[in-house]
């Protein structure tokens, strides 16, 4: 076995001009500049790397970067190995630090840099076992992926043995869905038609391209002005038909009444789901909106805001979504988002992840691959959010065809980014950042 110690945790803080042309826009992030705190874990006597990000939208990546510079001397001289083989006690190290804790407890930038730095670690497992990730975590034991999660908090709602147990049922067809996610693929669907910072005349044209594309399922942001959310909102259901989804989100826009009556308005278009309705952190809110709108057919769904297990735990508790959006980095990590997954499946309620930010789609989709071949067995009601943003930045990125996920097979997380985009994206001295000024300079990401 090899002696894997970390030498070193390098971080970077590397910024895409995605503002410049509308990406990424709804209501409450009306310029972001898609970014990441980016983490690579170097070894002792080994070119093996593990690599991971938390997604930031810009101004503020440097205070992600610097929790994980912080939180460096918890992980460095550690060895793989032993990590591995208590990963969940690891993890609650990274979590319990007793003057960091101050500064969340378990949210928030530290969270972040956790988030980080945890999918950095399994980064560098996958790729010790030269597996994808989403292979790893189904070639596990029970035993042993379980043991991998913290249960401190949830321990009221979720045991190791149910967890296990719920493993153990996952069937005779895995082997018939591992398949099946590698040549056909798994639902996906797109936000790329629907950024509030687009035309009207654009948004009509991608509606097509991706129905060409095969994508059945669409989401449009809204919160801004209600009129023109009924014109988009028309406008998508009109170019999409009355038989694919359409879906909105208004990245927390709205006070609990206010989301209400909006939604209501909004009802002739049939959304699927309302995203983001309100705080992320209000699960009272969440559910009195979601009560009142079960009765016209549509559903509430959060997930990419929350802040962790605990707040996940309470939003199923009271009912309060119908579908339950994981977000790769915004909870700590591989590790708490299976607690996540555990939990939605024994209230019954489907995760369909958070993406389109800087890494996102490259790595929900192997937890999500996990999920359908490990815990739900499942694909009715749940899809993999897709943006077309980003992705030639990496070394591995996303595979969608007609409008599906198809499993990646090269060992990993698929968090690997090129050399040459870190070297002209680094903020704030990249090849891009320093010559902003000069528009010969200037290359947009497509």
């Amino acid at each position: 076995m090899a002696n894997l110690k970390i030498e070193k945790v390098e971080v970077t803080d590397i910024r895409f001009p995605t503002s410049l042309e509308g990406h990424g826009s709804d209501a409450m992030h009306t310029d972001p500049d898609y970014s990441c705190a980016y983490v690579t874990i170097h070894l002792s006597k080994t070119d093996l790397k593990g690599y991971g990000l938390t997604f930031t939208c810009g101004r503020g990546t440097e205070i992600v970067v610097q929790a994980v510079k912080t939180m460096s001397y918890l992980v460095e001289g550690e060895n793989c190995h032993d990590i591995w083989n208590d990963f969940a006690g690891f993890y609650r190290k990274l979590t319990s630090e007793s003057q960091l804790r101050w500064v969340g407890p378990e949210k928030g930038v530290v969270h972040l840099a956790t988030g980080a730095i945890i999918n950095a670690l399994w980064d560098v497992w996958a790729r010790y076992e030269n597996k994808p990730l989403w292979k790893l975590l189904v070639d596990l034991s029970p035993e042993k992926l379980v043991s991998t999660i913290d249960f401190r908090y949830i321990r009221d709602v979720l045991s190791p043995e149910e967890c296990i147990s719920m493993l153990k049922e996952k069937g005779k067809e895995q082997a018939d869905r591992e398949k099946e996610i590698c040549t056909t693929g798994y639902p996906a669907y797109t936000t790329s038609v629907g950024w509030l910072g687009y035309t009207d005349d654009n948004i009509k044209k991608l509606c097509q391209e991706y129905l060409d594309k095969g994508f059945t399922s669409f989401k449009v942001k809204v919160g801004q002005c209600l009129e023109d959310d009924k014109r988009r909102c028309n406008m998508v259901r009109s170019a999409i038909g009355p038989k694919n989804n359409l879906m909105i989100d208004a990245n927390q826009r709205w006070e609990v009444p206010e989301a209400i009556e909006w939604v209501t308005a909004l009802k002739e278009y049939k959304p699927l789901w309302i995203e983001e309705p309100t705080s992320p952190d209000d699960v009272l809110g969440h559910a009195t909106i979601a009560k009142a709108l079960r009765p016209l057919g549509i559903n509430v769904a959060t997930g990419e805001m929350c802040q962790n297990r605990v707040i996940f735990k309470q939003l199923l508790q009271s009912n309060a979504i119908a579908y339950a959006q994981i977000d790769s980095c915004r909870v700590g990590g591989v590790n708490e988002n299976l607690s996540i997954y555990f939990m939605c499946k024994k209230f019954g309620v489907p995760v369909c992840p958070h993406a389109g930010g800087v890494g996102l789609c490259e790595l929900v989709q192997h937890l999500q691959f996990w999920d359908y071949l490990s815990l739900s067995g499942e694909k009715e009601n749940r899809m993999i959010e897709w943006v077309d943003h980003l992705h030639e930045h990496f070394v591995t990125p996303i595979t969608v065809i007609n409008g599906k996920y198809i499993a990646p097979k090269v060992p990993g997380f698929s968090s690997e980014m090129k050399e040459e985009s870190i070297a002209y994206y680094q903020f704030p001295k990249g090849t891009y950042w320093e010559n902003r000024a000069n528009p010969d300079h200037i290359m947009l990401a497509q």
